[in-house]
């Protein structure tokens, strides 16, 4: 039976892994790899035009033509040579003015039609019209640097590479508020958790960003899948194939207007990631994917699941031993406990300050993302988080060099 202590140490453990551990382990691990493993480091850009492939950059588009003049220019001004970088934009849905501008560039092919029926449906319908070796997903809103679809491209020179992730780099200003601190400081360390994924073995989970996949491995999702990104890139992956990670290919964007906006965005991707889980049901046959499915659990599903259950549990234990156990460092930890969770809870009133401490901001976001798996999961069991998203409001982007 599990003592009160016990329950402490398993809940701390978990939360501690999962977002500290699991960055060490890899890092012991794949200096181990690259003791015994030659690898080519560093991929030099060639310049021989005619042994890169065909490829086709697929954008998927909703009302969004306060960006998509820059989205278009941005496109244009990759270096990939012109014959052999194909555009689809498709605009499902889309009520203003976002198609009349697609539609004055005769060089990109538009797909569109009156019914929305989310990001999927939209991808199942284009993917239809794509006839290149290799297809490159982004969003709208993301700007990507001149080099990046030759530095993906040059990752498939690997015949067991399946897919290839780019960056995401969330552009912070000095005086941001809660939501671009604590976004801008999550992905950098998701950055580099992925590139530490990649050189074990793959990406846990693409980010829609900025990812491509080999054509010939695209199967079409169920219409109402949320997560498309992660359960394209994992799909890749149980066909026996890996998702590598390019951090030269990068696409980067303005964060979320607002903690508001951030939150409706973390809710509908907890929703997702709970709905993703039968999708790639294979992923658990441990025997089967030992490397996938270590990384999967320690990087996504202990994320998702177990340690937003041992967050609040470890503060009920910790109440406990506080009261009982007299012990100083259960008073330590109680202590640093309530002083993280009043830091949290100050977020909320500093909120709309964008000159709030750092502390507070990053303590906020940590605890909103945490609450924000519960109100998604509540919302997969209603089934009410929607294929057709309301999309948070970002700030004004500026192209990326």
């Amino acid at each position: 039976m599990l003592t009160t202590e016990r329950i402490f140490w398993i809940c701390l453990s978990i939360i501690f892994y999962s977002y500290v551990g699991y960055g060490i382990v890899l890092l012991i691990l794949t200096g181990i790899k690259q003791l015994f493993i030659m690898e080519v480091s560093g991929i030099q850009v060639q310049s021989d035009v005619d042994r890169l492939p065909e490829v086709t950059l697929v954008i998927a588009a909703y009302n969004e033509e306060c960006i998509i003049e820059e989205k278009i220019k941005n496109c244009f001004s990759l270096n990939y040579p012109n014959e052999k970088l194909f555009f689809l934009f498709i605009t499902d849905g889309s009520s203003d003015k976002t198609n009349d501008i697609i539609g004055r560039y005769p060089e990109i092919k538009l797909l569109h039609q009156k019914e929305r029926r989310g990001k999927t449906a939209a991808l199942n319908r284009a993917m239809k019209y794509v006839h290149t070796p290799i297809t490159v997903f982004c969003d709208a809103n993301a700007m990507l640097n001149r080099s990046a679809i030759k530095r993906i491209v040059l990752q498939y020179r690997q015949a067991k590479t399946g897919g290839v992730s780019g960056e995401k780099r969330i552009i912070v200003k000095g005086n941001a508020d809660a939501a671009a601190v604590g976004e801008g400081l999550y992905w950098k360390y998701e950055s580099i958790l992925k590139r530490m994924d990649g050189e074990l073995y793959t990406v846990a989970g693409a980010a829609g960003e900025l990812f491509s996949i080999r054509t010939a491995l695209w199967e079409p999702l169920p219409d109402e899948t949320i997560l498309d990104d992660f359960v394209i890139s994992t799909r890749v992956n149980l066909k026996g194939y890996r998702i590598a990670y390019e951090p030269n290919a990068y696409a980067s964007e303005f964060p979320s207007s607002s903690i508001a906006e951030e939150r409706k965005r973390k809710i509908r991707i907890s929703a997702g990631a709970f709905q993703a889980m039968p999708l790639i049901a294979e992923i658990f046959n441990v025997f089967k994917y030992p490397v996938l499915f270590f990384q999967f659990f320690s990087h996504r599903f202990l994320r998702w699941t177990l340690t937003p259950l041992c967050l609040p549990m470890l503060f009920i234990v910790n109440i406990l031993l506080f009261l009982y156990a007299g012990n100083s460092f259960y008073t330590l930890t109680f202590i640093g406990q309530v002083i993280f969770y009043l830091t949290a809870l100050a977020g909320f009133y500093f909120e709309p300050n964008a000159y709030a401490g750092r502390i507070i901001k990053i303590c906020h976001y940590f605890f909103f993302m945490n609450y924000s798996l519960y109100l998604g999961f509540i919302k997969f069991l209603r089934g009410r988080q929607s294929v057709v998203w309301d999309k948070a409001r970002r700030d004004v982007m500026a192209t990326s060099n």
